[in-house]
């Protein structure tokens, strides 16, 4: 099983997201390629009444095991169904990364 679906699998078996969507942005990132880049996109009656905080931690703790291992950063993007389904919604695009302290 790769880590996308994994990532995919923990999300859904805890969140039961209406919207779920795993994104490997491993190839944006410098460096040797390694699946190790994840962006996350997860829409579920949980978040609704929570922080925002309170969502990343949720997400943070679902996926402890693979940011203590493969996964070296996770870009979490978390919405209650509400906000969702309103429109009340900003996935930003991810940035390339430049790696380390470049600035080009």
């Amino acid at each position: 099983m790769t880590i996308d679906e994994v990532i995919f699998d923990k999300l859904k078996g805890k969140f039961n997201p209406v919207e779920l969507d795993v994104q490997n942005e491993s190839h944006m990132h410098s460096g040797p390629a390694t699946d190790s880049h994840y962006k996350v996109i997860v829409v579920s009656e949980i978040f609704d009444g929570l922080r925002l905080i309170q969502r990343h931690r949720a997400i943070n703790e679902c996926l402890a095991e693979e940011l203590a291992g493969p996964v070296h950063a996770l870009s979490i993007h978390t919405y209650s169904v509400k906000e969702w389904q309103n429109g009340d919604v900003n996935v930003p695009l991810s940035p390339k990364c430049l790696g380390g302290s470049k600035s080009d």
